[in-house]
């Protein structure tokens, strides 16, 4: 396992249509493993694979809420939508922005496992809106494009210090 480099907005693989996976072995099992790695490191809550210059159909959300953990999919697929909601996003490879957008407060979602069998998640609330921001990513679409307001958090203090 081991912490990839997060390629950041403007670098074009960002935009790029990600490719389906076909092949469930040891080198998607390692690149679903130093995703993890990375998106803990950098104290994020989701990634995708195209995020860390991997043009394949895979993403990992771990909202820190009860209802899973770490969940991982490949060549997810949003099969059914239900109501709204607005609100801040962030994105490790979009450092510095925030914006305010808005997405379904529901998603049920299809995808397969590390090892190639069928999943289905139904996601609500916060859990919802981490797995279409990371959705989007292999879909070439970065928050910013959504967004109705971006807004330049980088002069905020990271979270711990404004704790101290």
């Amino acid at each position: 396992m081991a912490i990839r480099f997060i390629v950041k907005d403007p670098d074009p693989v960002l935009r790029e249509q990600a490719k389906t996976v076909t092949k469930f072995n040891s080198n998607l099992h390692k690149l679903l493993d130093d995703m993890a790695d990375t998106m803990y490191h950098a104290e994020g809550v989701g990634l995708a694979a195209p995020q860390i210059g991997i043009q394949k159909r895979v993403i990992i959300v771990d909202t820190g809420e009860e209802d899973g953990g770490l969940i991982e999919m490949v060549n997810p697929e949003i099969m059914e939508r239900e109501g709204e909601q607005m609100g801040p996003e962030g994105c490790l490879s979009i450092p510095g922005l925030n914006g305010d957008v808005k997405r379904s407060l529901r998603v049920k979602l299809r995808g397969q496992d590390r090892h190639g069998n069928p999943m289905t998640i139904d996601a609500k609330e916060f859990q919802a809106r981490a797995f279409q921001h990371e959705v989007d990513h292999l879909n070439g679409v970065l928050f910013t494009d959504l967004a109705v307001k971006v807004y330049d958090v980088s002069q905020v203090p990271p979270k711990k210090e404004r704790e101290a």
